[in-house]
């Protein structure tokens, strides 16, 4: 029986974080159909397997050599392979006094959800 409980609570949890996921990526399409700046966060070799034709690499190691390039007011839609670097980079960006930042997950969530 604890078996049959543990295995149901997984799913439940399992479903939720899958919708979740789904969430932040369509919010991430939205913000760069309205004409937010895309990065991706993940390492170079990761970007040359494969990125979104819109987006521009500044792995999370470097972000601070990019700073300069970016406009504090400026919309950003951050990616990477899952999630947990792109959300450091806006917790990063965050503290240096960017306003308009969005975690949009992984590259696989964002094709998934991809309008196009």
């Amino acid at each position: 029986m604890k078996t049959m409980i543990n295995c149901f609570l997984l799913c439940l949890v399992f479903v939720f974080s899958s919708a979740q996921a789904s969430e932040r990526a369509q919010q991430g399409w939205q913000w760069i159909e309205q004409g937010a700046m895309v990065i991706d966060v993940r390492t170079p070799a990761e970007f040359s397997e494969g990125h979104l034709d819109q987006a521009v690499n500044y792995p999370l190691s470097e972000l601070d050599k990019y700073i300069g390039n970016l406009d504090k007011s400026q919309p950003i839609v951050l990616y990477c392979r899952s999630g947990n670097r792109s959300s450091q980079a806006l917790q990063y960006l965050s503290s240096k006094g960017f306003t308009a930042l969005h975690n949009a997950g992984g590259l696989n969530e964002m094709k998934i959800e991809s309008p196009q």
